[in-house]
Order: C-alpha cells, then sequence, then structure tokens
C-alpha cells in the first residue's frame, strides 16, 4: 500500500490516508490480516508527520477496519469488498475503457472526474434523499453490518 498525498486538495492529510486506505479495501487490494505500513514506512515514503499517520490509522480503528498488534503492526481487520467492486473486475474494465474513450475525446482528470460525479450524484439521489429523511426523524438502517 502507498499512499498519495495530495497537499493542494484541501483534503486533511490524515482524511486522505483514510480515504486511500478504504478505497484498497473496497477494491479487495487489502484483505483481512494484511499489514498496513507503518508511520515510519509512510514517513520516509511521504515527508509526513508521523503523528497523522497515527491519526488516521487510530480512525481506521474506530472504524473496526483495522487493529494495531502491538510490536508487530496494523493489520487490516475487515475488508469493506464487494464483488463487483474488485479491481479485477469486468466492471472496472469497462470503466477502464470508458476513461480511456473518453482522454482519447480531449476530456482531462478533471473533466472526466466532474462527469462521472454529476452521473453518480444524478443516480444516487433519491438514496441521499432517503438518507437525508432517515437522520432528520432519527431512523436508522443496518446494512451490510454496518449501521446507516
Amino acid at each position: 500500500m502507498e499512499y498519495r498525498i495530495d497537499r493542494r486538495s484541501g483534503i486533511a492529510t490524515y482524511l486522505q490516508i483514510v480515504q486511500q486506505t478504504k478505497q484498497a479495501l473496497r477494491l479487495g487490494l487489502l484483505q483481512p490480516g494484511d499489514r498496513l505500513p507503518t508511520a515510519k514506512e509512510v514517513v520516509a515514503a511521504t515527508a509526513i508527520n508521523p503523528n497523522t499517520v497515527l491519526k488516521a490509522y487510530r480512525e481506521l480503528e474506530r472504524e473496526g477496519l483495522v487493529e494495531p498488534r502491538p510490536g508487530l503492526g496494523t493489520f487490516v481487520r475487515r475488508s469493506l469488498a464487494r464483488p463487483g467492486a474488485a479491481a479485477d473486475s469486468p466492471l472496472r474494465a469497462e470503466l477502464a475503457a470508458w476513461a480511456d474513450r473518453a482522454r482519447a475525446a480531449g476530456l482531462d482528470r478533471e473533466d472526466i472526474a466532474a462527469l462521472i460525479a454529476s452521473v453518480l450524484d444524478e443516480r444516487f439521489r433519491d438514496d441521499d434523499d432517503t438518507t437525508t429523511a432517515r437522520a432528520a426523524t432519527g431512523e436508522s438502517t443496518v446494512r451490510n453490518g454496518e449501521n446507516g
């Protein structure tokens, strides 16, 4: 697992680590039992403060995704992967082919991200409205073992 820190993103560094770790968990790139890089390894690769790495790992631990093992490191406790989201899934291959076509059509990374975000916003609007309504009424649901 290699972290890429974008200092110009406006997103806190520890949150970038949390987000990238969750992405790797969703794609199946990290599996239960895998060891995350040590704070020292992350600092050497990214030149960030070790406390920032530890803060990110504490957040992941709070969410039940990783667990520290004294003297051994921090290990993945559970996966977020779904079969259709795996790094080698047919859906990913289709999306990669679409991204190649978008680049060939002259779109840059920001154009493609905006296009994808707009489609996701459109397609998941009903889900967001339901979540907002549930939050407003205090109703909660349980999905895939998580409180929602």
